[in-house]
């Protein structure tokens, strides 16, 4: 069983994991620099490339996540959450940039040739990188069993994925210099630059999606729907919304109390549903309107007036 760290180690065993990823792109840049201009391979550069942008992203993770754990103030009511997906739109365009130009110079060697040279440099370089990530990757699995940070996780993912590329960078160069295969560097390049085009896909679309507010998981929305149900006192819960912005979720709904009912008793339920929902999922700022039993807000909007726990019962026969 692992023991969660306290509020102030947490905060300086995520800073302490930043700062490793930090110093270890630096130092993996600079190698893989002089490994590039030694053997001239486009994995290489494109490996090169992908520590650089980890760099980046790593510099403008921190600064996101900075900026997003600011409290909210007189302009920001509803926080800086949405720092971290700006953050990750200026990742994506360096990204595409970077893949654009491994895949440029990578297409330009298939169609004129091209040499590598230094092999063994070029290996033994991506022998060390693979060191040196797998010693970062223990030390965020460490972090991550002691804080269950979110951004640490992220990070160790994309870290694994440095793993491959090292081990596609050997491979070109043996194909290349040792079996004769004199196209495999240029096409490792090429998948290479694929990879990060890939995996910035997939980052813009997460980031898409926070600032455009998108709806929870189907799942996530469902967990929470059969949370509040569990308080008999609402007999409906309609016009649900829910989004995240950066580490915290922003949810809304109305409920359908007695109208004879006084403002303290519906303020008595209500702050015990509110203690409920936030304690199962917390970093949650909730808002609950409630409406006298049998009004409608907007008879012609599914949308807002749609009984969620109607539709559970449905889905669950």
């Amino acid at each position: 069983m692992t023991t969660q760290a306290a509020p102030a180690d947490r905060a300086a065993l995520t800073r302490s994991a930043a700062y490793a990823s930090i110093a270890t792109a630096l130092f993996l840049a600079v190698l893989k620099g002089w490994a590039t201009w030694r053997t001239g391979s486009s994995a290489m550069l494109g490996s090169l490339a992908d520590t650089a942008l980890d760099l980046v992203a790593s510099l403008a993770t921190l600064a996101g996540v900075w900026i997003a754990a600011q409290p909210a103030d007189e302009e920001h009511r509803f926080g800086h959450g949405k720092a971290e997906a700006l953050a990750a739109v200026f990742q994506v365009m360096l990204i595409a940039l970077s893949a654009s130009g491994i895949a440029f110079r990578a297409i330009s060697h298939l169609i004129e040739g091209g040499e590598t040279a230094a092999a063994e440099e070029g290996i033994a370089v991506s022998l060390l990188a693979i060191v040196a990530t797998f010693a970062l990757l223990a030390w965020q699995r460490h972090v991550i069993r002691r804080t269950g940070s979110l951004a640490v996780r992220t990070d160790n993912v994309h870290y694994q994925s440095d793993l491959l590329l090292n081990l596609a960078v050997i491979a070109a160069l043996v194909l290349d210099q040792y079996l004769g295969f004199s196209r495999a560097d240029p096409l490792f390049g090429l998948a290479i630059a694929a990879w990060l085009l890939w995996g910035a896909w997939r980052a813009a679309s997460e980031a898409i999606d926070q600032i455009m507010d998108r709806e929870w998981p189907e799942d996530k929305r469902q967990r929470f729907v059969e949370r509040a149900a569990r308080h008999p006192e609402l007999t409906n819960l309609h016009d649900l919304r829910t989004r995240t912005s950066g580490t915290r979720d922003f949810v809304q709904f109305h409920v359908d109390l007695p109208g004879t009912m006084t403002v303290a008793q519906a303020h008595e339920i209500i702050e015990r549903v509110e203690a409920d929902l936030c304690s199962h999922f917390p970093e949650m700022e909730l808002l609950i309107h409630i409406d006298p039993q049998g009004h409608v807000d907007e008879p012609d909007n599914p949308l807002a007036e749609t009984d969620e726990f109607e539709k559970l019962e449905k889905d669950a026969q």
